[in-house]
């Protein structure tokens, strides 16, 4: 996927524009869409499956890597634990 520039988007957490860890502002922002709008369907889902929407927030914050940065919480643990 490409946007205006023909440069390759990329999901990572933003860092603007964040409440709690940036996920939805990341994937607002990817996918072209109004960040408060997925705040709210993040929330309806999470109410209505009984906090799926919540681990998959949490599922996101550990895999999206960070804005800035070029790996994710869990593949600087995977690294870090790696022999040298």
């Amino acid at each position: 996927m490409s946007n205006v520039n023909g440069s390759n988007k990329v999901l990572v957490r933003r860092r603007d524009n964040r409440i709690v860890a940036g996920v939805c502002a990341g994937l607002a922002d990817y996918v072209g869409m109004d960040v408060n709008l997925l705040r709210v369907l993040v929330a309806v889902v999470s109410l209505f499956t009984v906090g799926t929407g919540v681990l998959a927030y949490l599922v996101a914050w550990i895999v999206i890597p960070e804005e800035g940065q070029k790996t994710s919480i869990v593949e600087n643990m995977i690294n870090k634990n790696r022999p040298s």
